[in-house]
């Protein structure tokens, strides 16, 4: 379907140089499936630090985020989740923060589907509204619902698993900027990787089961099966690699040989180690991502960080 946005973006991916794919085109159902099973690979530390945290601080996080909206919060919040994917870590937060309604954005609309109809099993009482969206567009949120007494409820986003970290400097602040339009009166929790031993990130992205060479290449498998590619899954590489000037994890997919891929009807020649860039994934500063969120029109709360300083969850109020 090349009137599809995969389509026309990865078109374009192709015919620049150097060739590039915005990583958020993963999140198929197959694509997020594999990123279910890379959070739960023991070289993977992100999602279970970051888990842990949020279980650890989940009474700490919530008291802060009540104090933080003050009277506004009334009878709960409208939580809104960014790239919510299975929602597994919202349940922390929905345990120990009253909610009205929870608001799942993801670009997968399949895999967010499916989470929702589990929430409201497990959460009988709260309002799931699933939005089927890319959330890094321009985007129209459900009116706030009204507590007892007709105040309407403040929005807090939530934002954990340091996706912040596949945008570029420049796309990060524009989320941050475009979140704190949607959540005026609120604020945004939001996890983000921290900058440390290359060997960890490394292995982070370079699992010995292969599981996120499948995930990377599963971006030519879709295009493949959605788009009528004929990409060859095994004359291409996976290769992540730590880029230390750009405190950065840079992932893509190289080619073993010289071939010709077609797709929509455009052909396309790769030399071999000719490289498709997929994602990026930056790693801050606590300072550094504080600075970030000013720029943005966020006034930075406290931070809760692991004993081991990998992962750090910030709480990002804005002003009522």
């Amino acid at each position: 379907m090349i009137d599809s946005d995969f389509a026309r973006e990865l078109l374009a991916g192709l015919a620049r140089r150097p060739r590039q794919i915005a990583p958020k085109f993963f999140y198929d159902a197959a694509g997020s499936a594999l990123f279910d099973r890379i959070c739960e690979l023991p070289e993977y530390y992100p999602t279970r630090t970051e888990l842990a945290l949020l279980s650890e601080r989940a009474p700490e996080i919530a008291e802060c985020i009540k104090q933080s909206v003050g009277e506004g919060f009334g009878d709960g919040a409208d939580i809104v989740e960014f790239g919510a994917g299975s929602s597994r870590k919202v349940r922390v937060l929905l345990d120990a923060l009253p909610a009205r309604r929870f608001v799942p954005i993801d670009i997968s609309g399949e895999h967010l589907h499916a989470a929702a109809e589990e929430l409201r099993a497990d959460y009988p009482g709260l309002d799931v509204h699933p939005i089927a969206a890319d959330f890094t567009r321009s985007l129209e949120l459900p009116a706030l619902p009204p507590d007892a007494l007709g105040r309407p409820a403040p929005r807090v986003g939530f934002f954990p698993g340091s996706s912040i970290g596949n945008f570029t400097p420049p796309e990060a602040l524009h989320f941050l900027r475009q979140s704190a339009g949607l959540l005026r009166g609120g604020g945004l929790l939001i996890g983000v990787d921290l900058v440390k031993e290359p060997a960890l990130l490394h292995a982070a992205y370079n699992d010995a089961d292969g599981v996120t060479a499948a995930f990377n290449l599963n971006l030519l498998a879709r295009a493949n099966r959605e788009l009528g590619a004929n990409f060859e899954l095994s004359q291409f590489a996976h290769y992540a690699f730590y880029q230390p000037s750009l405190q950065r994890i840079e992932m893509h997919l190289v080619s073993r040989r010289a071939q010709q891929v077609r797709l929509c009807g455009h052909v396309f020649d790769f030399a071999e180690g000719d490289s498709v860039h997929t994602e990026n994934s930056h790693k801050f500063s606590v300072d550094g991502f504080r600075a970030l969120a000013v720029r943005a029109g966020y006034v930075p709360g406290p931070v809760w960080c692991d004993a081991e300083r990998l992962f750090s969850i910030h709480w990002l109020a804005l002003p009522h």
